[in-house]
């Protein structure tokens, strides 16, 4: 049963959750799995931008249901190896149908590698730039609810993140993009008020060793 006011859906197995993964089967097991819960691992979170950028007028389930498509044609997101990427790569790309064949976003994702090498030459790690920018509990609204969330698709620090990759040569990368990154990679909980994998998700956040 769906609280549309709430934004929370009853799964399958009666637990509450967030409503927008419809009960898709594919999309419910990233929901409870995957969607907020903390990430420090460099290709992961290198992934995840980049995908991001793909998704730019699509819906993630599309990008979703492709993801193992863009890790076979990306070399699984080892932005080492995808810096090395030449123009016959692009090309190579733009013939792969299970991917987006978007020549903008392709060459957007072998420019980020090479941006994100650099990242981790001054910084150490990506993992160890992004979360330095974690927001601070004054950052964070008291309750995450739907009407927060829709009037919120960016805040202050996805632009600032988004204004210092630009900076830095990053491309596809606005405030929305990061945003969504931000929420998936677990920088912020916004699992709603409700949602059983809320909890869960702070508790693992508060555990978090955060990378420095």
């Amino acid at each position: 049963m769906a609280t549309e006011n709430a934004g929370i859906l009853d799964g399958p197995d009666g637990k509450a959750r967030c409503f927008w993964h419809g009960n898709l089967p594919d999309y419910l097991h990233y929901h409870d799995h995957e969607w907020g819960r903390p990430v420090t691992d460099d290709r992961r979170l290198f992934e995840k931008i980049c995908l991001e950028g793909f998704q730019s007028g699509l819906s993630w389930l599309t990008i979703l249901r492709k993801r193992e498509n863009f890790r076979e044609a990306f070399a699984g997101f080892d932005f080492d190896k995808v810096a090395a990427f030449t123009d016959q790569d692009v090309e190579r790309l733009l013939g792969n149908a299970g991917i987006i064949r978007h020549r903008g976003k392709i060459v957007s994702t072998i420019n980020n590698a090479k941006r994100a090498r650099e990242m981790v030459d001054e910084f150490g790690s990506l993992a160890a730039w992004f979360w330095k920018f974690e927001p601070g509990r004054e950052e964070r609204p008291e309750i995450v609810d739907l009407a927060h969330l829709r009037a919120n698709p960016t805040t202050a620090v996805s632009v600032r993140i988004s204004k210092e990759l630009k900076k830095r040569g990053w491309s596809f990368v606005g405030p929305t993009t990061v945003y969504a990154f931000m929420q998936a990679m677990g920088l912020v909980n916004d699992h709603l008020e409700g949602c059983y994998c809320r909890a869960e998700v702070e508790k693992e956040r508060k555990k978090l060793k955060r990378p420095k």
